[in-house]
């Protein structure tokens, strides 16, 4: 069966797609009984285009559930990579679509894939995204708190570059730590830059250092603009020590690192205690 398309397709900046094939289209545009017949005809679903892209990847970025669940079952590469070397649940998380995450991770896709110069996790991609559902599930996934990327850092950076409170709040809450730093700067740092007093708050909270300085020797107050709320807000955080309390909830939390909401669930405690140990 012919199932190339002779006409040229064009994605942003990439260019010319000649080998975009008619299951891709199909996949892409969630034409779910043209795919479903193309499959049954014989068309591979795992022919790549120009960019090494798959109808897998393309039903991902698009949302598109019914064509992945078409797809995998199909026998779809769950990890297959294409140029920038992303996946389709990078892509799936990037979209923000909950039922394509689940669909890819029951599968077997890799929460943790390698990643290269060019490629951000998929955790790393729901967080610019905001998408905090998909941050949770992956998170329960066994997905790396503290994966890496070259140009933001982990991805309790993302979220706070990109201003998503929720996805800070459930990072952190499952054990990410708020001090982690890429060219010496926190997570702090950005929330500070862009002016966010709550994210700012919850940092804090969790143990943030509001003395940190950054590679131009900057600490996080300093790039809030005077007489702000923000600047407020860090001037309190510096002039005034933290109780007793705080530091006993912040010791307890860094012990147990991330088993602290499993293991603090399970201790002989009043509720009000655990409630407060997990930031409720």
């Amino acid at each position: 069966m012919e199932v190339g398309s002779a006409q040229p397709y064009f994605f942003g900046d990439i260019g010319c797609w000649s080998e975009r094939t008619e299951v891709h289209k199909a996949a892409s545009l969630g034409q779910a009984s043209e795919l479903r017949e193309l499959i049954q005809s014989g068309a591979s679903v795992n022919m790549v285009a120009v960019d090494s892209i798959t109808p897998l990847h393309e039903a991902c970025v698009r949302g598109q559930a019914q064509c992945v669940r078409l797809l995998l079952d199909a026998g779809a590469q769950v990890d297959a990579r294409n140029v920038d070397g992303s996946t389709p649940l990078c892509d799936a998380c990037s979209a923000g679509s909950l039922e394509c995450v689940r669909l890819l991770l029951q599968h077997g896709a890799k929460t943790n894939p390698a990643l290269t110069s060019r490629t951000a996790s998929p955790l790393h991609e729901a967080c610019m995204g905001g998408n905090s559902d998909c941050v949770k599930l992956l998170i329960t996934m066994g997905a790396s708190l503290e994966s890496y990327d070259l140009y933001y850092g982990t991805p309790l950076h993302v979220a706070c570059v990109n201003k998503h409170l929720d996805c800070v709040k459930v990072l952190l809450n499952a054990g990410a730590k708020v001090n982690a730093t890429r060219l010496h700067e926190t997570p702090l740092h950005h929330a500070a830059k862009n002016m966010r007093v709550e994210m700012i708050k919850t940092l804090v909270e969790f143990g943030a250092n509001v003395y940190a300085r950054d590679q131009q020797d900057r600490k996080p107050a300093d790039y809030t603009t005077p007489g702000s709320s923000s600047a407020a807000c860090l001037q309190l955080y510096e002039t005034t020590p933290m109780s007793l309390q705080q530091l006993c909830r912040l010791a307890v939390r860094r012990k147990l690192g991330t088993r602290a909401l499993k293991v603090i669930g399970q201790l002989e405690i009043p509720k009000l205690l655990i409630e407060y140990l997990c930031y409720q």
